[in-house]
């Protein structure tokens, strides 16, 4: 593992933070025989790859910026226009506090940093995603037609999308708070990006993503949509959004996206050296046990399996090489701290997608 030092303390970095359309789907695109569409995935290909490095030597550097001063219960966000370029952060347009401009690139990305800064605050008492108000800085535009948004380390970049795939990536706000969540992991868990423990880390970002967008419109675990992406399918395309934590492998089924892969049980479960051991594809599986958990315990779920999920993220517990079976033993022991009711609605849904836990029979026998 990689440390940095700030201050008196010790923070793990993150060794390879992701981008939000997972290279499985990238690649299949990039082989479709529509140039709008394979060209447009190619080149966001590469760039990935180029990005890799530069987002792993900026999470061993650690930020450079000098922190302004702030408001400590207020975001204090930046958003740049990369101008379709590929040096960040580009020309500043919107600062804190400021109002609305013409591109709504900008506006997008301004809210929906807003939208995740207030979630963490307001719900988990969480101070911006260092948990120390680190400003959140945006660039949009970034390079031509790119078909993916991202967390750097330091920073989040949007594309545009190709206009025929994916449209502008700073419309879905579980994006957003996809994407920062990254950041909370970073500074956090910083869950090793590779094989199950790299699934859980998607897999809390898909957490959060979802809470997010529904602490923002005030949705119950029912009124919720549990998907991740809507708003990026370009109309034409057959599906829904990227995942869906409520039915993972029904987000899409199209001639050029294929059909989602995602499993919803261990018994489903994707061996692959794809996607770093298929971090993208087998978090379907403890997407799909929040989902049972959060929708078994009603009301909304920020209140309940968030907080529990939440706990173990920034407990200090959870190893950087955690599989599902441990994560799912440590989401059981945190939900003790809240009653029966939720010790047991925890333990049934990681039992209902294959992943065991300790002491099931005792749960649901009270």
């Amino acid at each position: 593992m990689t440390y940095d030092i700030r201050g008196t303390s010790l923070r793990p970095v993150a060794t390879a933070p992701c981008a939000i359309v997972p290279p499985h789907l990238l690649n299949r695109l990039a082989r479709a025989e529509d140039p709008s569409v394979n060209e447009p995935a190619r080149r966001t290909l590469a760039l990935d790859a180029a990005q890799r490095v530069q987002r792993r030597l900026t999470a061993e550097i650690g930020p450079t910026a000098a922190l302004p001063r702030r408001v400590p219960d207020h975001p204090f966000r930046t958003i740049c226009d990369v101008e379709h370029r590929r040096e960040l952060p580009g020309r500043r347009i919107r600062g804190e506090g400021e109002t609305d401009v013409p591109d709504t690139s900008v506006n997008h990305a301004y809210d929906g940093l807003g939208a995740t800064f207030d979630f963490y605050l307001r719900t988990l008492s969480r101070l911006s995603i260092d948990g120390a108000g680190l400003p959140l800085n945006a660039s949009v535009h970034f390079q031509e037609d790119y078909d993916n948004a991202f967390w750097d380390g330091e920073q989040m970049v949007f594309g545009d999308g190709d206009g025929r795939i994916f449209g502008d990536f700073t419309q879905s706000p579980d994006v957003i708070g996809h994407e920062l969540t990254h950041g909370v992991t970073q500074y956090t868990a910083n869950l090793t990006y590779t094989g199950q423990s790299g699934a859980l880390n998607e897999h809390l970002s898909d957490v959060f993503g979802s809470l997010v967008e529904q602490y923002a419109k005030g949705e119950t675990t029912e009124e919720a949509n549990w998907l991740i992406g809507e708003e990026l399918l370009r109309p034409g395309v057959q599906g829904v959004a990227l995942r869906s934590m409520k039915a993972p492998g029904t987000a899409y089924d199209d001639d050029e996206l294929g059909k989602d892969p995602q499993p919803a049980h261990m018994d489903d479960f994707v061996q692959t050296f794809a996607d770093n051991g298929g971090v993208h594809i087998n978090s379907g599986i403890p997407n799909h046990a929040f989902y049972l958990a959060a929708t078994q315990l009603g009301g909304h779920a920020w209140d309940s399996a968030g907080r529990i999920w939440y706990d173990v993220l920034t407990s200090g517990e959870l190893a950087d090489d955690a599989d599902f079976t441990s994560f799912a033993r440590l989401t059981a022991d945190a939900a003790d701290a809240y009653g029966p009711r939720e010790h047991d609605a925890v333990l049934l849904a990681w039992d209902a997608v294959g992943v065991p836990t300790h002491e099931l029979s005792r749960a649901v026998s009270r």
